[in-house]
């Protein structure tokens, strides 16, 4: 069976990228950062770096701790990517994907750190490491 090409991008349509290789299922994340550049907590796919082809010019990346950046629209300021720093695969805001992704959220990190305005999804609490 063919792996089916899923396409994504920004609001503003400035940064558009596309998937070919298999998604990991949807980790949400309630980490303070995710909340801080979300507005709300992060649920995001994964895909080998190899997979992944972004396309645009307005593509940025913040370098958000030691070992770790985040992609972003410059012009919209959509929320798009986050990438460990010499690491095989990066994630993808499931928010982004155009389409329906088949995919659900199946594990959760950092749920000490999340708000008190929203219930956790129903979803295993994970350590960090083991979702890498």
């Amino acid at each position: 069976m063919a792996m089916k090409t899923m396409r994504g991008g920004c609001l503003c349509g400035g940064v558009t990228y596309e998937v070919s290789g298999p998604l990991r299922p949807i980790v949400a994340c309630h980490c303070v950062q995710c909340r801080k550049t979300s507005g709300h907590y992060v649920a995001a796919t994964q895909a080998l770096v190899s997979d992944v082809s972004v396309n645009g010019e307005t593509l940025a990346w913040y370098r958000s701790s030691d070992h770790a950046e985040r992609g972003f629209c410059s012009r919209c300021g959509s929320n798009l990517f986050w990438r460990r720093m010499d690491y095989p695969r990066m994630s993808i805001f499931a928010g982004t994907i155009d389409g329906p992704t088949g995919l659900r959220i199946e594990s959760q990190l950092y749920a000490e750190s999340a708000g008190d305005y929203y219930d956790l999804p129903d979803a295993p609490v994970v350590s960090q490491a083991s979702v890498a």
